[in-house]
């Protein structure tokens, strides 16, 4: 019955799903990245090694700049394999979060009008490319600056030897790498309740001191307790959340303009 039916029919159709026709959408979506997600992980098993080595690079530029050799203890049996395995997970979600992210805003268009559906278009490949800005954002920038801070910082003992274990430190830069990841998630989630009314333009542009202060604690409570690291994040932060108000007012311009001109 339903391939006779029009596209405006069809869309109509799912606009209005039942709960139960939305848990079903949910599983398929979940099967699918999951799916992904495991090729991912099988391509990134051949890339580990690079991938390792492009991780360690800034704790090996911080300590050779402090005048130190760059050592990270594995101190556990199986403490390489884990770590690599871990670190391919992590890779192999940044290799294919562009099909991660379309099967989440599919997901959310299912339930949209038509043109809003076009919006979503838009989004997901724009998403996935923040998610992997963000991510690289830590490795590149942050993570050399925070790891020269932990360094060089004189707790006043001499005979100190600082050295983290393989562990701590792959999972200090891939748990960061995630959540900077995330966090640069926040134009596409500002621009999408503005766009689809949950809340208007001129509280998102009175609500700036109150949403500068929520992103310096959400900042101190998601990075090591250091300066450094809560800065890097909640700055480039805020500064997303000023390139979401602009695009909402470009956006609010041309559909004022083509009301105007229709």
């Amino acid at each position: 019955m339903g391939i006779w039916m029009s596209r405006a029919e069809v869309e109509e159709n799912l606009k209005s799903m039942s709960l139960g026709d939305h848990l079903e959408e949910l599983r398929a979506r979940l099967i699918l990245m999951i799916v992904g997600t495991v090729v991912g992980f099988i391509i990134a098993l051949f890339l580990g090694d690079w991938f390792l080595k492009l991780v360690a690079v800034p704790y090996e530029s911080a300590m050779r700049m402090a005048g130190h050799e760059p050592q990270l203890q594995a101190i556990k049996v199986a403490e390489t394999f884990v770590v690599y395995l871990k670190a391919c997970m992590i890779l192999g979600v940044i290799i294919v979060c562009p099909w991660l992210f379309y099967q989440v805003w599919s997901f959310v268009s299912a339930g949209l009008y038509r043109k809003e559906k076009k919006f979503v278009k838009i989004v997901w490949p724009i998403s996935a490319g923040l998610f992997i800005t963000g991510a690289f954002f830590f490795l590149f920038v942050v993570a050399p600056l925070a790891l020269r801070f932990f360094v060089n910082f004189d707790m006043g003992i001499d005979f100190v030897n600082y050295r983290p274990t393989l562990t701590e430190y792959v999972n200090f830069i891939l748990m960061l790498s995630l959540i900077f990841g995330l966090g640069f998630q926040m134009p596409i989630a500002v621009v999408f309740a503005e766009r689809m009314g949950l809340v208007s333009l001129s509280a998102l542009a009175a609500s700036r001191k109150y949403v500068l202060l929520a992103l310096f604690i959400i900042a101190a409570m998601a990075t090591p307790p250091d300066v450094i690291s809560q800065i890097a994040l909640a700055v480039p932060l805020y500064a997303l959340f000023e390139v979401s108000l602009i695009v909402c007012r470009v956006m609010e311009k041309k559909k004022l303009e083509a009301k105007s001109e229709a």
